[in-house]
């Protein structure tokens, strides 16, 4: 447990026994959400390490149709197109019963997102929070939109985001769930793999609301345990 903020790490043998994890973690969100309230709301984010626990999830016996689910955030591009995180996900788990919401459309903006967003369920029941090698989380970068994305204060639940430098394997806008709106979640945990973003990690959570890395400012903005999973590849 971190002094400023309760992390339990959840430490996995491989890729595998990750997503076994994740996935068994998901589940039980959703079992107790849809239990306690009729419907389950979750964000899940891209990036390849996810992927196989949302594959792993999808064999589960659950009330899919009961189930809401959103991208923690997603890049500026057409549905279909290999950038979009919701067609992706829109793939695994709409035929399954699950209605997916695109946070935008590839000509929209974060004003629309957060517009969308706030015709839902709020809050999150679950967020799935992925990190980059160089600390970003969701699409929460350095750039001219990082302060209105770590505000505490903001009331936007999603804001358009213009990374800088862009990220030279996507190099597009993005929209992204806010610190806010990921910090009022009931639950969140984070998965990664490999060395470079154990470090990161540890040292972001060190860091606490200083970090300069994004990771450091939404972990430290959590009022609740954060699990994070995390395997060496």
């Amino acid at each position: 447990m971190n002094s400023r903020h309760d992390i339990r790490w959840c430490d996995c043998s491989d890729a595998h026994a990750l997503a076994t994890a994740v996935a068994s973690a998901m589940r039980d969100a959703i079992e107790a959400a849809v239990a306690t309230r009729g419907t389950a709301f979750v964000a899940l984010s891209g990036g390849n390490t996810p992927w196989p626990a949302y594959e792993a999830l999808s064999h589960n016996e659950l009330a899919w149709d009961r189930v809401v689910i959103i991208p923690t955030d997603d890049r500026l591009v057409p549905f279909g197109d290999p950038l979009s995180n919701v067609t992706a996900t829109t793939k695994i788990f709409e035929p399954l019963g699950a209605r997916v919401q695109p946070l935008t459309d590839a000509t929209g903006s974060g004003p629309i997102a957060d517009q969308r967003l706030r015709s839902l369920p709020w809050p999150l029941d679950f967020v799935l929070l992925g990190v980059g090698g160089d600390g970003h989380t969701a699409s929460i970068f350095p750039g001219k939109d990082f302060a209105a994305a770590v505000d505490p204060h903001n009331p936007a639940r999603a804001l358009g985001v213009t990374p800088d430098p862009l990220p030279p394997e996507a190099p597009v806008a993005r929209v992204s769930l806010t610190l806010a709106a990921i910090a009022a979640a009931r639950a969140v945990a984070v998965a990664a793999t490999g060395s470079n973003k154990r470090t990161v990690i540890e040292r972001a959570i060190e860091e606490g609301s200083n970090s300069g890395f994004p990771v450091g400012r939404v972990l430290a903005a959590i009022p609740t345990p954060v699990r994070v999973y995390w395997a060496p590849q």
